[in-house]
């Protein structure tokens, strides 16, 4: 019985993880592989790379490890026509690259202003700017970014730089799908919310909790409607689901995968 992506290329971006577990990229390169996509994922940390490499053959997935900085053009480029010449042509991506630095306007100073700009968003223009060629190539293709739920209200942290660039995700893929429809490429994102991914552990509780992880937990858990907290799995399914025939006619929108956090008014 063939998978819902049988045979299709998919470049998956940020596909490694800082820690042991369910990170968004490696769930959806282990997700897409198990639907019989041949994955191509890049990270820029090789050892990042390692887990969703084993992850991914152990589900009896091909995958192929590239390390790239997607914030450089001609990296990224290169990638791209890497995994052209390793498959025979692209079929979806899935820009997964981001992270979040604190501090409203006064706080951060413009260096950092500018490096989350370059991470969260111009990565994703630099993807796109150099995939779309190959999706034009094959006639047809769809493309995922992942956004967050900081993109779209207040969610318990001053860190303006990412809410802002999250929410230029939404804005930019909307505009792309429009441009792109009449290739027959789809455009959408997903906007996780608070998941419990290894960045809870390795970066956030740092951030926000001083390194104390189940206070952070409780505070993430206490805005989830649902009582539970999803994690890298729930982005995965999102995205195989946009990245599906499924989800022909589904262009320009998102998905928000939050357990309803954003659906409440407090």
């Amino acid at each position: 019985m063939s998978g819902r992506l049988q045979d299709r290329v998919a470049i998956v971006t940020g596909a490694g993880c800082v820690g042991p577990g369910w990170g968004n990229g490696r769930a959806t390169a282990v997700r897409f592989a198990e639907e019989g996509a041949k994955i191509f994922a890049v990270d820029f940390n090789p050892e990042a790379l390692k887990e969703t490499i084993e992850r991914t053959q152990a589900a009896g997935g091909e995958i192929v490890g590239h390390i790239c900085d997607v914030t450089d053009s001609d990296a990224v480029k290169a990638m791209a026509a890497t995994c052209a010449e390793a498959f025979g042509g692209v079929d979806i991506l899935v820009n997964n690259v981001g992270g979040s630095a604190k501090g409203g306007p006064e706080v951060m100073d413009e260096a950092t202003w500018e490096r989350q700009v370059r991470f969260n968003l111009t990565s994703v223009y630099l993807t796109c700017r150099h995939v779309l060629p190959h999706l034009r190539a094959r006639g047809k293709g769809a493309i995922v970014n992942t956004s967050s739920t900081s993109g779209l209200r207040w969610t318990g942290a001053a860190q303006s730089a990412y809410a802002a660039t999250k929410a230029g995700v939404i804005q930019f893929s909307k505009v792309v799908a429009v441009e792109y429809a009449p290739h027959n490429i789809r455009v959408n994102t997903v906007v996780p919310g608070q998941l419990h991914t290894p960045m809870v552990e390795a970066r956030l509780a740092g951030q926000r909790t001083g390194g104390d992880v189940e206070t952070l937990l409780a505070e993430r858990l206490a805005r989830i409607p649902l009582g539970f907290m999803g994690d890298g799995r729930d982005t995965a399914n999102a995205a195989l689901f946009l990245a599906s025939d499924e989800a022909r006619f589904i262009t320009g929108t998102e998905i928000i995968v939050d357990g309803g956090m954003t659906a409440r008014c407090d």
